[in-house]
């Protein structure tokens, strides 16, 4: 018995290396156009922390930032993620968050104190980079998030969150003067600017134990129970305020917590009724939790967004560490499938891997980095209203244009080798000849290869260069 266990698994042991010499070597990659997935509504990122200082930049440098973030043949941007500061006590200000996050960190409130009138000047920076997104883009899509109340309606007093950050930091009896902030906010951006948020969301990572007192930045601690409970008040409260804008929650940190507090909002009842949307962070996820949410998501009725994520701990630096988040979102993509994706920062001072630009908020200095054409290779060409189509590798996405003329195909290759490919289109009627290749590597930055391989029999034949990422676009039927 031993002797044939040990056979069996030496047995193993030799097909895994069998198959993985033949990723090394050559792989079929099927893609499928009659499995058809998620259609995408867009790609985009959160406006906080770096539209907060990027919005006091110079004219012509503030127009620049939006064209590379927001024109179809760069970025090709279109959601935008608004971030309704709570405001901390005046007294903590240029101290714990400066010191955690830095200046950027301490958003501007639009009520500084209980007794006060609205400031509607408050968060100039934000505005600014928002309206001229709405101004470059008129398709834009906006959502508008919380990160922490406003300190004065804390437990805590701080809008860095509780003395323990395990601890719910919004004071029950300050529910309805929260969600009555919330709303004033949003109909005051549709009344004076025309910007009628699509969303509202009132959490960030609300489960997670990360918000503390005098904190590095705002957050909000709500179990869920409490996010039931603060859903109900601001529901009705959202129904009886003239706005089209509709509720989306809950933002948790990652899959898992999202798959915990999908379940008890299910357990509820009547929970899933008073949204539009749900959304989730991706900070971390394995294949199985994001295939449960999935499941979820679609007893719940609801579209999905992956609302903010990052590199998170991802292995290796600059390029090695772009790739690796760019498979981050092939895997959301593929498993969770939502109709959005979006980044957490795309202005940054410091590295590379966090953002698309780096820039130093002081000196208006700006540059664009690799992140920006690992990001391009999906966003510039997978377009508003593609779907998402079959593909049985994870280091593959396809979409089709909403006529079904048009297929992309993406392949990332994260090795150090060249990884040899062949693209099987066999499963489409008709898949014309000509392919065009844009591909970012160490040395290309989102390219248009000349020489791009045709389709032969239906198959493309490939060999990425190390650490590279492909994009192919070719018409079909």
């Amino acid at each position: 018995m031993m002797k044939k266990t040990v056979s069996f698994a030496v047995l193993c042991f030799t097909l895994s290396l069998s198959f993985a010499r033949a990723e090394e070597n050559g792989t079929v990659c099927v893609v499928d156009p009659s499995v058809r997935h998620q259609t995408v509504e867009g790609w985009g990122a959160s406006l906080c922390w770096w539209a907060h200082m990027c919005g006091r930049w110079e004219e012509e440098k503030v127009d620049d930032l939006i064209d590379w973030i927001t024109s179809p043949d760069k970025l090709n941007m279109n959601i935008f993620r608004y971030n309704i500061g709570g405001g901390d006590d005046p007294a903590h200000l240029d101290g714990h968050m400066t010191a955690g996050k830095g200046k950027r960190a301490e958003m501007e409130g639009f009520r500084p104190a209980p007794d006060s009138s609205y400031d509607w000047t408050a968060d100039a920076g934000q505005r600014r980079i928002m309206l001229k997104i709405k101004e470059k883009r008129p398709d834009a899509v906006f959502e508008a998030f919380s990160n922490s109340p406003p300190y004065w309606m804390t437990v805590s007093g701080c809008s860095g969150g509780h003395y323990r950050a395990d601890t719910d930091n919004l004071a029950p009896e300050n529910y309805a003067a929260f969600c009555d902030y919330l709303i004033d906010v949003c109909k005051h951006y549709r009344d004076r600017y025309g910007i009628e948020f699509k969303t509202l969301e009132p959490f960030n990572e609300p489960t997670s134990s990360y918000w503390y007192y005098q904190g590095s930045q705002e957050g909000c601690h709500f179990e869920p129970a409490s996010q039931v409970e603060l859903l109900r008040v601001l529901s009705e409260k959202l129904r009886d305020s003239g706005l089209n804008t509709v509720l989306s929650a809950s933002d948790e940190t990652n899959v898992e917590a999202f798959v915990r507090v999908l379940k008890h909002y299910a357990k509820a009842g009547d929970v899933f009724p008073l949204l539009g949307q749900l959304n989730t962070h991706t900070y971390s996820a394995t294949r199985a939790e994001r295939q449960e949410a999935r499941r979820l998501v679609d007893a719940a009725g609801l579209p999905c967004w992956q609302s903010e994520t990052g590199p998170s701990g991802g292995t290796g630096s600059g390029l090695e560490n772009n790739l690796n988040l760019a498979q981050k979102l092939f895997d959301d993509m593929r498993y969770l499938k939502p109709s959005a994706w979006l980044d957490w920062q795309l202005v940054e001072e410091h590295g590379g891997e966090w953002c698309q630009i780096r820039g130093n908020f002081a000196t208006q200095e700006y540059e664009v980095v690799k992140n920006l054409y690992v990001r391009m290779q999906v966003t510039r060409f997978v377009k508003q209203g593609y779907v998402m189509i079959g593909t049985d590798r994870d280091n593959l996405l396809a979409a089709l244009s909403p006529d079904g003329r048009e297929l992309v195909v993406v392949l990332l290759n994260r090795t150090s080798g060249a990884l040899k490919s062949e693209i099987d289109l066999s499963r489409f009627s008709r898949a014309g000849k000509r392919v065009k290749l844009f591909r970012t590597s160490a040395e290309e930055n989102c390219l248009e290869v000349s020489g791009a391989p045709s389709v032969v029999g239906k198959k493309i034949n490939y060999e990425a260069p190390p650490f590279s990422i492909s994009t192919f676009l070719l018409s079909v039927r």
